[in-house]
Formats: C-alpha cells, structure tokens, sequence
C-alpha cells in the first residue's frame, strides 16, 4: 500500500507486506478475541498513524532491541500497545513491521525483518 500526497516536504509511505500481515494479524486477533467494532477501529487507527509518517517521519525513534544489534537505520512510532517499525530511504518511508508490543519482541523483530 502506498500512499502519495502532491506536497514537496512529503514523504511516500510504504507499507510492506509484512508490515500488511500484521495489521491483517492484529485485526483478526481483535475481532476474534472482542469485537468487529474495535477491531475495525484498531485498524483503522494504526494505518492512519502509519500515513502520518508522510510528515515528519524523522520523529520516531530506534527501537532498544535494534540499536543493541547495531541497527540504527530503523525508526519506531507507537499507538499503545502497538508499534510501527520503518525506515527512512530518500523520500520513502517503508513501514517494515507493525507488532504488538507485549509479544516478544526481539523474536518478531528478528523474524519480520529478515524475512524482508
């Protein structure tokens, strides 16, 4: 998915498919375990926190687990619980992983990036 916006200081947002799958994850998880109402609403609210990274995506910050491994070219931004990891290249943004944050961590990090 991406996203595009005509203005010069945008950047173009794009989602990954891994990133993709966990939003698809997240949702069904939400709509399995509460409702269709809330998982609707989740989902929603973290694609549109992923597209405002159109603007100013430089405001994240690295991830502890990623910087430990000396990975400092990714960016995370969260929506409690939950947290988008991407990376900045040119003007593109590629939003790699959108996770849980009270799963385990370093393992879906480990996972979902190096599958990319």
């Amino acid at each position: 998915m991406k996203t595009k916006d005509k203005s010069p200081d945008r950047f173009l947002v794009n989602i990954t498919n891994s990133a993709g799958e966990g939003l698809y994850e997240i949702y069904l998880y939400v709509y399995l375990n509460d409702s269709e109402l809330k998982a609707e609403k989740i989902f929603y609210k973290l694609y549109e926190k992923c597209k405002s990274l159109q603007s100013f995506p430089d405001r994240g910050h690295i991830p502890a687990e990623l910087s430990l491994l000396g990975m400092t070219d990714f960016l995370e931004i969260t929506y409690k619980p939950y947290r988008i990891i991407y990376q900045i290249i040119s003007k593109t943004v590629f939003v790699h992983c959108v996770l849980d944050g009270r799963r385990d961590m370093q393992k879906l990090l480990h996972e979902r990036l190096l599958r990319e």
